[in-house]
């Protein structure tokens, strides 16, 4: 039996900074949401557990042995190892949540093939504070270190989405470290359509000041007048949402070819 699952690239609606806390994390208020394309798992039950990559960002993976695929891998019991092709097609420290995607869709070839301990959301949380996001990989709000999941009415499923990303990676560390310490307050109450349209990214100023591209991404995607344009995450990859599937296709071409880009629909 091969299971095939599609690590949903992450996308940050709206990421609100709140504080700094004593343990160096910072209390975050998130509106995640994912995007129906990503990375692609082939899983084939095996005598040990394998991984190899391939794809246009494999080579960014500095140990394939310790990425966030053969972690998950370790951290789920079962009765036979697997053997995981990973295809890695979205760019590496992206704000893409593209490892934790990966260790999020080998939960779900796991599930699928054994079931899941009770405990999943402890162990996955360890692996990182996107991965029981990712797991779930549908629209929900995120507090905490992101870890902890709250229900929204989502009412943006379907809506179509280009990701554009400048091919600059961007590490998550030195953009918070970057971010002012200032409280902009908390997420907006509502659907899913009024968090993203009233919210912010806090980290997208810092980000931009180490990553200039971003801003130029930016421009370029509010010039093609989609119903919504900013960051994921820490960066650099940045999102705009539109009404229709047209004018997200126009949008992307209109993005200069040296950008990596990615369209798709919200799940």
């Amino acid at each position: 039996m091969t299971l095939t699952d599609t690590a949903y690239a992450k996308i940050n609606l709206a990421l609100h900074v709140r504080r700094r806390r004593e343990d160096g994390y910072h209390a975050l208020e998130t509106l995640f949401a994912f995007v129906d394309a990503g990375d692609v798992l082939t899983a084939t039950p095996a005598a040990q557990d394998s991984v190899t990559t391939l794809g246009e960002f494999a080579g960014g993976l500095d140990n394939p042995l310790d990425n966030l695929v053969a972690r998950a891998l370790n951290a789920l019991p079962r009765p036979l190892g697997l053997a995981v092709t990973l295809e890695k097609n979205l760019p590496i420290a992206a704000g893409l949540g593209g490892g934790s995607a990966d260790a999020g869709a080998v939960f779900r070839i796991v599930k699928a093939l054994h079931g899941l301990p009770e405990d999943w959301q402890a162990r996955a949380a360890k692996l990182g504070a996107d991965v029981p996001a990712c797991v779930l990989s549908r629209t929900h709000i995120g507090l905490g270190t992101g870890t902890e999941q709250l229900e929204v009415e989502d009412d943006l499923a379907g809506t179509p989405v280009l990701l554009v990303n400048p091919r600059v990676p961007l590490s998550t560390g030195p953009v918070f470290k970057a971010w002012d310490g200032e409280d902009r307050g908390a997420l907006p109450q509502g659907p899913a359509s009024r968090i993203a349209r009233e919210g912010r990214n806090d980290l997208e100023a810092p980000a931009i000041s180490l990553c200039p591209e971003i801003a130029e991404v930016l421009k370029a995607l509010r010039k093609t007048n989609p119903s919504l344009a900013r960051m994921s995450g820490s960066g650099a990859t940045c999102f705009a949402l539109y009404d229709t599937p047209e004018a997200r296709d126009a949008a992307a071409a209109a993005m200069p070819r040296e950008w990596w880009a990615m369209a798709g629909r919200l799940r």
